[in-house]
């Protein structure tokens, strides 16, 4: 709502909420229009002027109380909110009423349907069970002369039965001892070998696990010792430019006698603390050796040219940080929001410029707090966003903020 109005129809406490993207001023900016819809009236106003423009009949009708019976109630209710006119809580109370009862009333025919649904799948069933029962009886009879028959039949094999049975019981008992003792053996013998199988799943799982946690343990405490100390040793080689020390390295013209000068003392001119809004804090901050550069990508854009497509807004970014790159050598991270995209998008980033989307659920501020947080603690970061949510986490998690400004400002002078 606030997004269509122009910025000085917008009172100052939601002019903060402008500039977000739609969901997130939903989410945010919901309570604060709801308190200055109530209080003030011109921005009541202000408001209902499109609704007033789009239906000026039914917005005419509901100022005059004659609002006509077919009327959509959700809409009278919304004009007569906005436009309060004599008795605008009556339209209010009316839409309710009305949409109570349409909601009723589709209930109720639901409900009628559902029951005549489960009639007719009754008299179904009913039809279904007399045609089974009918099948079973005559399967039950079926059944009772083959009964007959095979009890006439065993009778008849019974008497012939009865002798080998006499005659095989001796040697049917001894088969039975050793049959049970045979099985006894073979259970005891299958339950200690699933016992020793468990046991090896275990180790090797175990072992596996333990591999694998070693590995990428090793690797990501190798990745971050390796970058601290290329952190260190270009610190200490810029120091030792800065200060112009010897080399340790003896050199040949170095033990040929002579008279050298006396050198004059170098004193380094002191360093001048440069505040968050100069110019020539971002410049400073690209000299620090092994610096990484995190940016707060639509931040950026929608802070310097936020009226271009989002697809415009990201390549005009990333042509400019490909120049900076070049320029400076610096490890450059452009972070983006996802959910800004209704589908993957194919991005060509320019050389030494590292682009990132965040994942679904994931917003862009939680990507750029775990980029910060993967770094080994001595190596500088420069996190730039206007946000201060991200500047104070940037802070917290040891990174140094810069502002928007900042960035589009070098940009530009480059």
């Amino acid at each position: 709502m606030i997004g269509a109005l122009p910025l000085d129809d917008v009172p100052m406490p939601l002019r903060r909420f402008a500039r977000f993207e739609r969901r997130k001023r939903a989410r945010h900016a919901g309570p604060h229009i709801a308190t200055l819809l109530e209080r003030d009236r011109d921005f009541r106003a202000r408001v209902a002027e499109p609704l007033r423009t789009a239906q000026p009949e039914l917005a005419e009708a509901v100022t005059e109380g004659s609002v006509p019976a077919a009327a959509d109630p959700v809409q009278v209710a919304v004009l007569a909110y906005l436009l309060r006119p004599q008795g605008w809580t009556r339209h209010v109370a009316t839409a309710r009423n009305e949409l109570e009862r349409s909601a009723g009333a589709a209930e109720e025919k639901a409900a009628e349907r559902r029951i005549s649904t489960l009639r007719a799948e009754l008299a179904a069933a009913r039809n279904t069970r007399g045609e089974e029962i009918d099948r079973l009886r005559g399967e039950l009879r079926e059944t009772k002369t083959e009964v007959a028959e095979l009890r006439r039949k065993l009778h008849d094999e019974r008497t012939k039965a009865k002798a080998a049975r006499i005659r095989a019981e001796e040697l049917a008992a001894e088969t039975e001892r050793e049959r049970v003792t045979a099985r006894e053996a073979t259970a005891a013998a299958e339950k200690e070998l699933r016992k020793l199988r468990a046991r090896l799943a275990q180790a090797e799982a175990a072992a596996e696990t333990a591999r694998r946690a070693g590995r990428e343990g090793r690797n990501i405490d190798d990745l971050r010792l390796r970058m601290l100390l290329d952190t260190l040793l270009d610190a200490a080689q810029g120091m030792r430019r800065e200060l112009a020390l010897p080399s340790t390295i003896e050199r040949p013209a170095d033990t040929v006698g002579a008279i050298e000068p006396e050198r004059a003392a170098q004193r380094a001119a002191p360093g001048r603390a440069l505040s968050d809004d100069d110019p020539g804090l971002l410049d400073q901050l690209l000299t620090l050796p092994q610096v990484h550069l995190v940016i707060d990508g639509y931040n950026v854009t929608k802070t310097g040219y936020g009226e271009l497509p989002l697809a415009d807004q990201r390549s005009r970014l990333l042509k400019g940080l490909g120049g900076l790159a070049a320029r400076t050598r610096a490890e450059i991270t452009c972070v983006f929001d996802g959910a800004e995209l209704d589908a993957p998008v194919a991005i060509k980033a320019p050389r030494g410029v590292r682009v990132l989307f965040s994942r679904p659920g994931q917003t862009a501020d939680e990507l750029i707090g775990d980029l910060v947080r993967a770094e080994p603690h001595g190596r500088p970061v420069v996190v730039v966003s206007a946000d201060r949510e991200v500047a104070d986490a940037a802070r917290r998690a040891g990174a140094r903020p810069a502002s928007s400004t900042l960035l589009l400002r070098r940009l530009g002078r480059g």
